[in-house]
């Protein structure tokens, strides 16, 4: 999915420009099928770590006495299946196989961008993470270290595309803005002008 630009202005020396390609679920079915994933994922998790407990259920779970009742949910007929099921793999098997799916659970199917311009302090971006229990990759660039805020273009395989950068000084490289979704040149001009008319007085 392409990306979108949300723009949002808290007040006239301040300025937000996002880049999204996740869906916007304006509509009953794209919100229904949100939820379901949503659920999808809370069951696949609960299912994953009820079948590593049952892994692990002769080491740390089987005492009695304990608050859980573990020894009548191993003696029940869906504990039983579980537990036939993990002991017949082996450990590095089940650690390997729950590491995937949870890593697939908490991945996230989309990528925000951002970048935060603040007059008179600087410039902020922003890369969202790839899963949900990470955090965002931000960078702050002070007014005084920006020469300069342009629009390239390069190649990219046989493609030409555009990119916004900011100049750095003192940095032998640019620091380019959105980098991985790379928005399309209608977008990266609205962003310009937004920007630089945030970042300096109107009167320059």
């Amino acid at each position: 999915m392409p990306g979108r630009l949300i723009l949002r202005r808290p007040s006239p020396t301040t300025a937000s420009f996002t880049v999204s390609n996740a869906s916007r679920h304006t509509s009953t079915p794209a919100k229904t099928l949100f939820y379901f994933q949503v659920l999808l994922r809370a069951l696949i998790f609960v299912c994953v770590v009820c079948f590593d407990i049952a892994r692990l259920r002769r080491l740390f779970f089987s005492h009695e006495g304990s608050f859980v009742p573990w020894a009548v949910i191993w003696s029940s007929p869906l504990g039983s299946l579980v537990c036939r099921i993990a002991d017949s793999n082996s450990s590095w098997v089940v650690a390997l196989v729950s590491a995937i799916v949870i890593y697939g659970v908490f991945r996230k199917g989309y990528t925000e961008e951002s970048l935060l311009v603040i007059r008179g302090l600087g410039i902020q971006t922003s890369t969202s993470s790839l899963t949900y229990l990470s955090k965002a990759s931000t960078r702050f660039i002070p007014t005084t270290q920006i020469q300069d805020i342009v629009i390239h273009e390069a190649f990219k395989g046989f493609e030409v595309r555009f990119y916004l950068a900011i100049i750095v000084e003192g940095e032998p490289e640019v620091v380019v803005v959105f980098p991985k979704l790379l928005p399309n040149r209608a977008i990266l001009e609205e962003v310009w002008r937004g920007s630089r008319h945030c970042l300096y007085d109107s009167k320059s």
